[in-house]
C-alpha cells in the first residue's frame, strides 16, 4: 500500500485530474447509487427538515424570506465544510483513499447517464405509440401539466431536460470541482438541491426567493460555458447544425424566465432544427418543426460530446492549479 502511495505522489499530473476521471468512468458504467446511499437525497432531507421548521406562509413575509435565506447559505456551507473535513482527513490518510472516495463522492454531484437514459426512455415510450405511458413518464421529468401533451411536445420536453441540466447536472459540478475541489463541487449540488425544492413562486415565495437567486447567481458561468461546449459539440456532430445553434442561441437565450436556461435549450434548438416549446412560457428555436423521436437521440449525442468538452476543460483548469499551486 505505502508503494501504491509513494506512486500517487509521484504521478506527474494532479491526483484531482485522476479523481474526475475516475467519478465519470463510475458514472458513465454505474450510474446512480441508491436512494439510501446518495448524498443528493441526504441534501434533500435537509432542506426538507429546514423547511418543516420555517414560517409558514401566515407568517410576515420578511420572515420568510429571513429564515429562507438562511437556509440559502447556512446549508449549502454545511455540506461544503463536511466536504472539506472529509477531503482533508482522505489526503492525511493516503492518498489512494483519496481518489477513490472523493471520486465516488464527486461521482454524486454530477450524472450524464442518467441525463441519458431517462431521456431515451421517454423516446422509447414515444416509439411503441403508448402515448398515456409517455405521458406518465413525463410528470417525473418536467413540472408542467402531461395531461395533453402530443407526442411532439413530450419529445421537446425529454429534450429540454437534456439541454437545461447539461448546466445543472454536468458543466456547472464539474467547474466548481475545477475551481474548488469536492467541497466547491457538494456546495454547488446543495444550491441547485434547494433551488428544485424550494426556489419556485406561489408557496415559496419568499422562503425560496434567496434559493433561488443564488442559484441564478452560481449558474451565471457555467451557463454560457455550457452553452459554449454545446454549440463546440455540434460542430463534430452529424444530424445537428453548429451555424443554427450558435444563431439561436444568441437569439432566443432570454425567452427563459430563468436568465440561465435558455443558453443551453436555445443552443440545442437552433443544433437540432426543431421548436422547443413551453406553452405560455417560451418557444424557442422557432419557426422550426416540432421534434420527432430520433432528435432525442440526437440530444443525448450532444450530451455525450458537451459532457468530454467539459471534462476537459475541468482538467486543463485543475492542471492550472496544480502547476501554479502545487
Amino acid at each position: 500500500m505505502n508503494a501504491v502511495g509513494d506512486a500517487l505522489n509521484g504521478l506527474p499530473v494532479p491526483l484531482d485530474a485522476l479523481v474526475l476521471l475516475l467519478a465519470l468512468l463510475l458514472d458513465l458504467t454505474l450510474g446512480e447509487p441508491p436512494n439510501r446511499l446518495h448524498p443528493t437525497v441526504w441534501m434533500g432531507k435537509t432542506v426538507a427538515l429546514a423547511e418543516r421548521i420555517a414560517p409558514g406562509q401566515q407568517s410576515p413575509p420578511a420572515l420568510q424570506l429571513v429564515f429562507g435565506t438562511g437556509m440559502a447559505l447556512l446549508i449549502p456551507a454545511w455540506w461544503g465544510a463536511l466536504a472539506w473535513a472529509v477531503t482533508f482527513g482522505l489526503l492525511q490518510l493516503h492518498p489512494l483513499a483519496y481518489l477513490v472516495v472523493v471520486a465516488v463522492l464527486l461521482k454524486t454531484t454530477f450524472s450524464v447517464r442518467m441525463l441519458h437514459r431517462v431521456a431515451a426512455g421517454i423516446g422509447r415510450v414515444l416509439s411503441s405509440g403508448d402515448i398515456a405511458q409517455a405521458r406518465r413518464e413525463m410528470s417525473a421529468l418536467v413540472s408542467r401539466d402531461t395531461s395533453q401533451l402530443t407526442a411532439g411536445q413530450m419529445a421537446a420536453g425529454a429534450i429540454e431536460s437534456v439541454a437545461e441540466n447539461i448546466t445543472d447536472s454536468v458543466v456547472g459540478p464539474l467547474l466548481a470541482f475545477a475551481l474548488f475541489g469536492l467541497p466547491g463541487a457538494v456546495a454547488y449540488r446543495a444550491i441547485n438541491t434547494l433551488d428544485s425544492m424550494v426556489g419556485y413562486r406561489g408557496r415559496y415565495e419568499y422562503l425560496g426567493k434567496a434559493s433561488a437567486r443564488l442559484d441564478d447567481l452560481v449558474n451565471l458561468l457555467p451557463a454560457r460555458l455550457a452553452a459554449l461546449l454545446l454549440w463546440m459539440a455540434t460542430v463534430a456532430l452529424p444530424g445537428v447544425s453548429a451555424g443554427r445553434a450558435w444563431r439561436i442561441m444568441l437569439a432566443h437565450r432570454k425567452r427563459t424566465e430563468s436568465p440561465n436556461a435558455g443558453w443551453t435549450m436555445a443552443a440545442m434548438a437552433g443544433g437540432l432544427g426543431v421548436t422547443l416549446e413551453k406553452v405560455g412560457h417560451y418557444r424557442l428555436g422557432d419557426p422550426a418543426p416540432e421534434p420527432a423521436v430520433h432528435h432525442i437521440a440526437r440530444a443525448n449525442r450532444v450530451l455525450y460530446a458537451t459532457a468530454a468538452l467539459a471534462a476537459a476543460v475541468a482538467i486543463g483548469i485543475i492542471w492550472l492549479r496544480w502547476t501554479l499551486w502545487p
